[in-house]
């Protein structure tokens, strides 16, 4: 007896097949108007979008499972999948129904897969960050030299650069690339690397890393014949181009995006700021992941989406080139002295839409009107900045107004064609001007106002025909035809009415005509709606056609927009926060005069809180200041804050901003290293004293003579004699082998010492008072070396209980006295009654001023303004008693 095998649909047996291509991904399969998901991809999306998971028929004897989203919403869906780490390949109906049906009564309409959406791979408006780069990047390694290659597939962004795999996990944390391209036989060091910096891994083959076949594909894509005509490029960059655009093809399936020429960057042109200090200054992202309370929030005062995405590229990586520094300050101060050009041009620039990233969906077919006019608004809003008076401006400047100009004719075609609010959708229709293309008008007439061209012929033929009772009239047998009694019939049928109107039918009362006219009206009336969307897809077709003509003219205006909004809106910042312009030149000065924290600074106008303290900072070289600040004072008295505050006008004054304080005179840094603040890595085994070992070992082993480095209690993390001993040594290779400049914090006060033996180090330390037993912070810093640690004193302001503070001081009390008598530390610690054993700390007793005892008894609305005077004096004199 034979058992029959389970049939397989050919609907499944489709969706099996495509599925087979894509085992890594969930397969978005196109039925009507869903997306449709079956077996573990359902499962899967089911419980990461937390949908409903249905059944659907069966496969080899057991269920089918299934979810599904509908097509018209699949966005929203995306960007939850990309973001919990899937990729979805889009399957869409190549066909009508009608279409499939040809081919046989049982024909499932074609489908196939028409895009790999993955994390770097998104141009979708609703799924990017419109002031964040979405970076898709590719690492090559030939015979031990490695390259980086990344793009922007939403702006055409495109570089790459030379680096050996210690320089690629700094490169990774400047960039924040969503995703990268390794080869398949990547060694594991590497693939830890880049993983720990949270960006989706995608493995190619080998053969997409060949710089043989590379050189050719490159070429291709921008249409050159030799890859000399955009530089010289190695054998690594090569290889990372060509697999970063491997990949592109494959993902896109052969839709390439508009890349612009690769450009070359080199690593030293750019201030080296490692994971670890990026993490720890909150340029762009702050510990807790997000952008709020970073460095990039309190300055970001950018109108346009360009703009936005280029403060964060500067902000990322601060030149390190002195010509390109001083430019853009010079295009900072310009604008900065000319007020009313500035607040005029911001006005305009509001109404700069996001140019990159709609023509880039343009090009890649995902655009839809609403991005032409996109277009046609940007670049009617670039001629209109253009121009505006830039007299006396920079040449940074004017030479990006000249990049605003040469539009007019795609700015008149645009304006010509579109209506001034299009819909999204290309489907939708109507976004296309009237005026613009007669037959469309016509056509639209038809759709819209069919019963009054109707009776507009109708009244052409009676007048014709001499005949006032002829009807045209309408049925689903005949469609439209021309009525008339019997009597008037036969005017009709006779020459010369009969070469027009041509008999159809008789009934017992009346005879039905037609014309050729009207049988072509009722054809266009019947099918107005659909050429009306037929002729606007004509003409969205050749309008995008022209637009990715003038690609790379409208690329450049673009980002000459988002230069120019760069500097305008950082001249604003500076109005607006009182920021002066810095002094950067290739010394080893560093010298800030009235620094402040500008996300310090903020807060505190934000919580109403007493204003941010500025203060001083020298670490130039020479007989007048020192190259290393040995900083002591208590915790919570701002040590942290100044550190950090002056790594931070660095980094602003070398991305070419004005920077918060009142003077600065900025030598290149050439590497920023900060070892602050710290935290566990429990996923890598590491404790907190582990990973600051780590970080100060990265410092020591990698900082130079034109570094800044800032360090924060090192050494706290273990027993206080290997601390101290581990912070002595690395201030003393800071200073004898590094020889950089450096911001040393500490607790450990013998360390104060050293600066005797130290030319280049000078004490400071952070001044504070005290009263009746409580710690007051004066957050200044001035040069000394602080007596005390105060920890007693600020575990009180932390709200530790009474009894336990005065058991601290206790035995604060008598190890110190242990200390100066030479007792040693475990003699003190036996001599010690327990805790228990310890008295309750009595009431503390405040004395209370004899001025505040005279208060009572005033009646102020009793005094007359001598007598007032007088009690001034009286109360001066009892408060010094």
């Amino acid at each position: 007896m034979s058992t029959a095998k389970p049939t397989v649909t050919p609907m499944m047996a489709q969706f099996l097949e495509i599925k087979q291509s894509y085992p890594d991904a969930l397969l978005f399969y196109r039925m009507g108007d869903f997306y449709e998901l079956f077996f573990d991809d359902a499962v899967a999306a089911s419980e990461a979008l937390d949908i409903a998971l249905t059944k659907r028929g069966k496969h080899e004897g057991s269920e089918i499972p299934m979810c599904g989203v509908p097509h018209h919403a699949a966005e929203g869906y995306l960007l939850t999948l990309i973001r919990k780490g899937f990729r979805v390949a889009v399957c869409e109906q190549m066909e009508s129904p009608a279409e499939a049906k040809k081919r046989g009564g049982k024909s499932v309409v074609r489908r196939d897969v028409v895009r790999l959406v993955t994390p770097g791979t998104l141009t979708e408006e609703s799924l990017l960050d419109a002031r964040r780069h979405n970076y898709l990047a590719a690492y090559a390694d030939v015979r031990g030299d490695g390259a980086l290659a990344w793009a922007d597939m939403s702006t055409g962004a495109f570089h790459v650069m030379s680096l050996n795999a210690v320089r690629l996990s700094p490169e990774l944390a400047r960039l924040a690339p969503s995703e990268v391209i390794l080869s398949d036989t990547t060694e594991p060091e590497t693939l830890k690397l880049v993983s720990e910096t949270g960006a989706s891994i995608s493995p190619l083959s080998p053969g997409a890393f060949d710089s043989t076949q590379g050189i050719k594909r490159i070429c291709d894509v921008f249409q050159i014949a030799s890859l000399d005509a955009f530089g010289e490029f190695t054998r690594p960059e090569i290889s990372a181009m060509s697999a970063l655009i491997e990949y592109l093809e494959i993902t896109q399936k052969g839709k390439l995006p508009l890349l612009r020429p690769p450009q070359k960057e080199s690593s030293g042109g750019t201030m080296q700021i490692d994971a670890a200090t990026r993490r720890n200054l909150e340029l762009t992202q702050s510990l807790s992941g997000t952008r709020k309370d970073t460095l990039l929030s309190v300055i970001d005062r950018s109108v346009t989406a360009g703009g936005g995405r280029l403060l964060e590229r500067r902000l990322s990586s601060p030149s390190r080139d002195l010509a390109t520094i001083h430019a853009r300050l010079y295009a900072v101060a310009w604008f900065h002295e000319n007020t009313r050009v500035t607040e005029e041009l911001r006005k305009t620039l509001r109404k700069v839409p996001d140019l990159d990233r709609a023509l880039s969906r343009i090009s890649l077919e995902r655009g839809g009107p609403r991005d032409i006019a996109a277009i046609r608004n940007g670049l009617e809003q670039a001629e209109a900045i253009q121009a505006t008076n830039f007299e006396g401006a920079p040449d940074l400047i004017t030479q990006n107004t000249h990049a605003l100009r040469g539009h007019d004719d795609l700015i008149t075609l645009l304006n010509d064609a579109l209506i001034a609010e299009p819909p999204v959708l290309a489907r939708d229709g109507g976004y296309i001007a009237t005026g613009f293309d007669d037959e469309l008008d016509e056509t639209r007439a038809l759709r819209d106002e069919g019963r009054s061209v109707i009776a507009k012929m109708q009244a052409q033929y009676s007048e014709l025909s001499g005949i006032n009772a002829l009807k045209i009239k309408h049925n689903n047998v005949l469609g439209y035809f021309i009525e008339t009694t019997a009597t008037h019939a036969e005017k009709m049928l006779a020459a010369p009415l009969n070469e027009t109107f041509i008999h159809r039918q008789t009934t017992a009362n009346q005879v039905r005509f037609t014309t050729v006219d009207l049988s072509e009206i009722e054809t266009k009336i019947l099918n107005a709606r659909d050429r009306a969307l037929e002729i606007e897809k004509r003409h969205f077709q050749t309008l995008t056609r022209e637009i990715v003509a003038k690609a790379p003219e409208i690329s450049n205006t673009a980002r000459a927009l988002a230069e120019i909004d760069l500097s305008a809106s950082l001249a604003a910042l500076a109005r607006a926060e009182d920021w002066s312009k810095p002094k950067v030149d290739n010394s080893r000065m560093f010298h800030v005069t009235g620094g402040r924290h500008p996300v310090v600074e903020q807060a505190l106008r934000n919580q109403g809180s007493t204003p941010f303290i500025a203060n001083n900072c020298d670490l130039s070289d020479g007989s007048d200041g020192a190259s290393i600040w040995l900083l002591t004072g208590p915790n919570m008295a701002g040590k942290s804050t100044f550190l950090r505050q002056n790594a931070l006008i660095a980094v602003l004054a070398q991305m070419g901003s004005f920077v918060p304080a009142s003077d600065a005179h900025i030598g290149i840094v050439s590497q920023l290293f900060s070892r602050v603040g710290a935290s566990d890595d429990l996923a890598r085994g590491r404790s907190t004293f582990m990973v600051e070992m780590v970080e100060t070992a990265a410092i020591l082993n990698q900082a130079d003579e034109n570094a800044l480095v800032i360090l924060d209690e090192i050494g706290r993390g273990t027993a206080t004699y290997d601390g101290l001993s581990i912070a002595w040594a690395t201030l003393e290779h800071l200073h004898d082998v590094n020889k950089s400049r450096a911001l040393f914090a500490t607790h450990y006060h013998e360390l104060t010492n050293l600066t005797a033996k130290l030319a280049g180090a000078e004490n400071a330390t952070v001044s504070v008072r005290e009263w009746e037993g409580d710690v007051i912070f004066l957050h200044e810093v001035i040069k000394g070396a602080a007596d005390r640690s105060y920890g007693v004193q600020v575990a009180k302001l932390a709200g530790l209980p009474a009894a336990v503070v005065e058991r601290a001081r206790i035995v604060l009390d008598a190890l110190e006295k242990g200390e100066r008598e030479g007792g040693g530390q475990k003699a003190v610690i036996d001599d010690l009654p327990l805790f228990s054993a310890t008295p309750p700390p009595p009431p503390i007793q405040t004395k209370q001023s004899p001025a505040v005892d005279m208060l009572k008894d005033i009646h102020p609305d009793d005094l007359s303004p001598k007598e007032a005077l007088n009690l001034i004096y009286k109360l001066k004199e009892a408060s010094q008693t």
